[in-house]
């Protein structure tokens, strides 16, 4: 990484990003893995030292990991959720001990800031990336082949004047993502309508820090829906513990932001300026709303941008991570020549599925959650434990979307056609010499995993094709002795059980861990490869001069 308070080292880029919070570093890193030059614009000079994100779940865990995050070091696993009422009655409780679908903890707990320093960390040592810091991005102009960004100091929050004059200069790319946040320039810079759900509400949050780090919580992670008071109190990662409490009728911002007020709310939980540090005191106002198109020719959206939603499922940066993989891989196809400029247009038809059943889910729960009336969250609470009793709460993962639309096998698509745009799971694998989790093991990419030969049926010029997109023909096995070019040991039976499963024998995977299509026999991967072939359709790519 190249950064410079005067600016970049160069001009022109093949990705221009404009935000550098965890979304904006994440797609840098997934494209500069790629080879692809990079610049980030970020208005504030220094990275933001508060918290504000604090739980990721195991989709988000294994993206993270794949951009080389050290998880042990950023985070921790969260065991449980609890709701209780206002009496203290149990409504609902999630265990999230059990293994998930991705190799990683179901919900992990972390504290931003220490997130974000490990991703700058990465940033940092890669050369393909240059990031201006104390940069605001104020004029977009799109031609043809680039867009051509004017970019301004900044001090963060107000323009940056030296002399009187606020130094400007303008950077080229062939697209520039906006990664810019709720209030998003990119966004204003695009013809694209937002959708809102009208669903509003304040809460203060504060971040605290006990100071005694072995005190027990039970349960570690509380919903409490209390009419009286709405509250929130979960692990905030390491060390670290928040609390959210919704403004009621009639309370003022104003009253919510003085210390008095916060340290009265935590009485209940023992907490006092002598045991504990306030972090942060905030008042948030949760939304639910995205943009409709996240993409208007070579401007395209990612994360908060592109999309707001409640924390109640704890989603908002897991959606933002599910952003920039998806993008990134499918920005690298189209700049290298290997795919349609079209590419791109699946990347809000396959993100909105996933991100508009995020915001519903996780408004469904505010909507429970919030309810101030003490009659209606009587009958809700009646309702919650009759469900409790009877069996009939919710089970399984609640945000597995399986994709409809995009960039997928289109012989596969449909109610029975499973895995088709689903996820893939995650495993412990042996190639080679080497044994770990399979993104760790084999590595990150388009994946063709069969229990045959996966060469079967393929021609010559398939298997350049191949080779050009860098489609890996993997052979997935439970023989400790394999060790062909080919062999992927399964050591858990992951992979192996899930074929069975799903009656296949082949499943393509795309770099975004979903599957684009499976085959029942190996005699049906010759379709299988031209299907992915027919999709991406390489044309030529325009060129990025300096």
């Amino acid at each position: 990484m190249r950064t410079s308070a005067k600016g970049p080292a160069a001009e022109a880029y093949d990705v221009l990003i404009v935000g550098a919070g965890p979304v904006g570093l994440a797609a840098a890193i997934q494209l500069a893995t790629r080879g692809r030059r990079v610049g980030i614009v970020e208005r504030w000079p220094q990275q933001y030292p508060l918290p504000r994100a604090v739980v990721f779940d195991h989709e988000a865990g294994r993206i993270l990991a794949s951009l080389g995050v050290d998880m042990a070091a950023v985070s921790e696993p969260a065991v449980d959720y609890e709701w209780r009422n206002g009496e203290g009655q149990q409504l609902l409780h999630y265990d999230f001990s059990d293994g998930s679908h991705s190799g990683w903890p179901n919900l992990s707990a972390f504290n931003q800031p220490t997130l974000e320093a490990a991703l700058n960390e990465r940033v940092r040592s890669m050369p393909e990336i240059d990031i201006l810091r104390g940069w605001e991005a104020v004029g977009v102009e799109a031609g043809p082949a680039t867009v051509e960004v004017t970019v301004a100091e900044s001090a963060g929050d107000e323009p940056l004047l030296r002399d009187g004059v606020r130094a400007k200069r303008t950077l080229r790319a062939a697209y520039v993502v906006g990664c810019d946040g709720a209030n998003s320039f990119i966004r204003s810079c695009m013809r694209t309508s937002v959708t809102d759900l009208g669903f509003k509400f304040d809460w203060l949050v504060l971040d605290v820090i006990p100071h005694d780090r072995d005190r027990e919580w039970t349960p570690r992670n509380l919903q409490l829906c209390d009419p009286a008071r709405p509250t929130t109190a979960v692990v905030g990662g390491p060390g670290r513990r928040r609390w959210e409490f919704m403004r009621l009728p009639g309370e003022s911002i104003a009253e919510l932001s003085k210390a008095e007020t916060a340290w009265k709310l935590l009485e209940p939980w023992d907490l006092h300026p002598d045991n504990a540090t306030m972090e942060r005191q905030t008042v948030y106002t949760f939304q639910a709303r995205w943009a409709d198109s996240w993409r208007d020719g070579r401007l395209l959206l990612a994360g908060d941008a592109a999309h707001q939603m409640p924390p109640f499922a704890g989603q908002g940066l897991c959606s933002g991570l599910r952003d920039a993989i998806n993008l990134s891989w499918k920005l690298d196809l189209v700049l290298s020549g290997k795919a349609e400029d079209s590419l791109l247009d699946t990347y809000t038809t396959e993100r909105c599925q996933h991100l508009q059943h995020a915001i519903e889910k996780s408004v469904g729960l505010g909507r429970v959650i919030c309810e101030p009336d003490p009659a209606a969250a009587a009958e809700r609470d009646a309702r919650m434990i009759a469900d409790q009793q009877t069996g009939r709460v919710p089970q399984g993962d609640q945000f597995l979307v399986t994709f409809t639309g995009g960039l997928l096998d289109r012989d596969c698509t449909g109610a029975t056609a499973e895995p088709t745009g689903q996820l893939s799971r995650q495993g412990r694998v042996r190639v080679g010499d080497r044994t770990g989790m399979f993104d760790e093991a084999v590595g990150i990419g388009l994946t063709l995993l069969t229990n045959g030969d996966p060469r079967d049926g393929l021609d010559e010029e398939t298997l350049a094709w191949c080779e050009e997109v860098g489609l890996r023909l993997l052979r997935i096995t439970d023989d400790p002795a394999a060790n062909g070019p080919d062999d992927v040991v399964d050591l858990d039976r992951t992979y192996l059980a899930d074929l069975t499963r799903k009656g296949l024998e082949a499943m393509l995977v795309r770099p975004d861990f979903y599957v684009f299509g499976g085959a029942k026999s190996t005699a049906d991967l010759p379709r299988l490869v031209a299907a992915l072939r027919g999709g991406l359709t390489a044309v030529s790519a325009p060129e990025l001069t300096a």
